[in-house]
């Protein structure tokens, strides 16, 4: 099975993290956001992925490896396919069709941490014919998919249609199914969301299921306070069934350089190659692999990416 993810988003409501970066390539102690979604991915069968690019695109090069238009992540193929003009979620798998088009695909967005069980997801499409099939659950986030639990079929998104105003709704994942056939539904080369197009195929009459998975752990890294919040959640113990190194994630990382006299309190995420200064004091902050903080200073609640040079509190430097 193949996989798109999504990577060619703006991130405007993670900004200024994004500025220099897409989103997916952001961090969490120093792994790349969107490797996530390719561990639970691959967990789950997928032997190649594709993503699309369009914001800072030379990012994929130096942090995932990538040479051209290819990489190489664990041993799996990774393809990557720029969009000059971005083509949002659905325009963005159409231009990445003649790569997707030879079985069903996995749609899974990059900015989210998701450790969920997909082979029901997938079983559940390819045992009814579905033209998609929604991963859901009951909360965590907006409710937007109405849900018919007669047929598993989704009957309404964001109450467009109104026409089963009683049915439960859930959440989207952002984690889904598609048969190949669902690329004839959108048109090349205009930028298009994926929700309009699922919801001309339900008002056609084909089968948009949604299949609910509560178990296991998901969020959304979509602004700075979740981003920050799941460092704090991992260090407390939340844990990734796909991820099996045993030594992740550190607090401080082993190659991080830590000046006579540095003290740290609270909680902390020092990437890789991260320099603090001398008699730097650092308080919940997170450093990106390479970061650097000037000696002496005292930050609270900082997210430094490159160089911190003066003491400060709750501010993205």
């Amino acid at each position: 099975m193949k996989a798109f993810v999504p990577g060619a988003g703006l991130g405007t409501r993670l900004r200024p993290l994004t500025d220099e970066r897409p989103k997916p390539l952001v961090p969490i102690f120093g792994k790349p956001l969107i490797t996530f979604a390719f561990d639970h991915l691959i967990a789950h069968g997928v032997t190649a992925l594709v993503v699309n690019t369009h914001h800072r695109p030379e990012a994929y090069d130096s942090i995932l490896g990538a040479s051209g238009a290819s990489a190489d992540y664990r041993g799996y193929p990774v393809t990557l396919r720029n969009e000059p003009l971005l083509l949002d979620t659905a325009g963005g798998i159409k231009n990445a069709g003649d790569l997707l088009n030879d079985g069903p695909f996995l749609i899974h967005n990059g900015d989210v941490l998701a450790d969920l069980d997909l082979h029901t997801l997938i079983e559940r499409h390819r045992a009814e014919d579905n033209i998609a099939t929604l991963a859901l659950r009951s909360g965590g986030g907006p409710l937007h998919i109405a849900l018919d639990p007669s047929t598993g079929l989704v009957v309404d998104i964001r109450r467009t249609l109104n026409t089963h105003p009683a049915f439960q709704e859930y959440l989207f994942t952002g984690i889904y199914l598609l048969s190949p056939e669902a690329l004839d539904w959108i048109e090349p080369g205009v930028p298009r969301h994926i929700v309009p197009v699922l919801l001309e195929m339900i008002r056609r009459g084909r089968r948009v299921a949604g299949v609910v998975l509560d178990e296991g752990s998901w969020s959304d890294l979509g602004d700075p306070r979740a981003y920050v919040d799941a460092h704090w959640e991992l260090i407390e113990g939340r844990r990734l069934s796909h991820l099996k190194d045993p030594a992740w994630p550190q607090p401080v990382h082993p190659t991080a350089v830590l000046g006579p006299g540095v003290r740290l309190i609270g909680r902390n995420a020092i990437g890789p190659g991260a320099v603090i200064g001398d008699g730097a004091c650092l308080e919940n902050c997170i450093l990106w692999p390479g970061a650097k903080t000037a000696p002496g200073i005292h930050l609270r609640n900082c997210i430094v990416r490159a160089f911190a040079a003066r003491s400060a509190n709750d501010e993205i430097l």
